[in-house]
């Protein structure tokens, strides 16, 4: 049966948007709460369905037991963006989320009709693709209007990088894609290891293809392109990182590597030797360094709209 490639879509709309606040039925038994909305255990459920069958990872007992915990990180972290869009007076349209279908069905070389009757083979709830689409067109809308016009990168930073570019030339450069798995406090330290480690294994074995795994799971950027991070240069990653990396072949798949800020894996696509030409525009370089502080600001404030509210788990 073919398999979906459900990509994370960041899709940003240009027409005003506010927040669909979630409301629980008496009857539903509540997964979590997130201030005043609730997270039940239908919509958990729901969306391991779809993560299972948008990364390709088996339907297993226990590969369900190692992922609720994360699922229901998810959730919490849509709940906040939602409700962040919803203080800016951001909201998303029935036919917004309609237009979001539509251009994952063409990420798939589907018209919207066929992508529908294929989720529906699949037993991909459509609700929870839903959900999901309008939790990150808000939470892109809140970048947009809330957090990009605070980051900048000036002349001087891009001289800086071009220099230490050039003292590379005839150094290695490496192809990269990379999952990241984000440690927000102690407690999941556990979890997000046993789910790194559960990854990892599902890929090695062919299970699981690396980039359906980073569009569902990487809390990184590079998601949306299935963790392609691009090429980068010795200097450039965690020390972690780049200690693996320097150790790997071509094609080669990283055990799971802790960080400060949690656990990454990485592949090895392609090297190479840093030669002139291989050296970005300015422009492409400011437009580089202006998407990492964009990523790590973005990241900042979720953390930041967790540590204010109220969030309560009882599963």
């Amino acid at each position: 049966m073919r398999k979906v490639f459900l990509t994370v879509l960041t899709v940003i709309l240009l027409q005003p948007v506010g927040a669909v606040r979630v409301e629980a039925a008496r009857t539903e038994t509540i997964a979590a709460v997130v201030n005043s909305d609730a997270i039940t255990a239908t919509d958990v459920e729901e969306r391991l369905r779809l993560v299972m069958v948008s990364s390709g990872i088996p339907n297993s007992p226990e590969i369900r037991q190692r992922l609720t915990s994360q699922v229901i990180n998810m959730l919490v972290d849509e709940r906040l963006m939602m409700q962040e869009a919803g203080r800016l007076g951001i909201t998303i349209s029935p036919q917004d989320v309609e237009n979001g279908f539509a251009t994952i069905a063409q990420q798939n070389n589907m018209d919207l009709a066929k992508f529908r009757a294929v989720m529906k083979q699949q037993g991909v709830p459509v609700r929870a693709m839903e959900s999901q689409i309008r939790a990150q067109m808000a939470w892109g809308k809140v970048v947009q209007q809330k957090i990009r016009p605070q980051v900048t990168v000036n002349d001087l930073e891009v001289d800086n990088m071009i220099e230490r570019l050039r003292a590379n030339i005839g150094k290695g450069e490496y192809l990269v894609g990379e999952i990241f798995l984000p440690i927000d406090n102690p407690e999941q330290e556990a979890d997000m290891r046993q789910l790194s480690l559960k990854l990892t294994r599902e890929m090695l074995q062919g299970k699981a293809p690396f980039q359906r795994v980073a569009t569902q799971f990487s809390q990184s950027a590079s998601a949306k392109r299935g963790g392609d991070l691009g090429w980068v240069q010795e200097g450039q990653l965690a020390p972690e990182i780049e200690e693996v990396l320097l150790r790997m072949k071509e094609g080669d798949l990283s055990e799971p590597i802790r960080t400060l800020a949690g656990y990454y894996i990485i592949t090895l696509r392609k090297q190479r030797m840093i030669a002139e030409e291989n050296i970005p525009s300015r422009d492409e370089i400011m437009q580089r360094l202006g998407n990492d502080r964009l990523e790590r600001a973005q990241r900042r404030h979720l953390l930041d709209l967790k540590a204010e509210a109220f969030i309560e788990r009882r599963v």
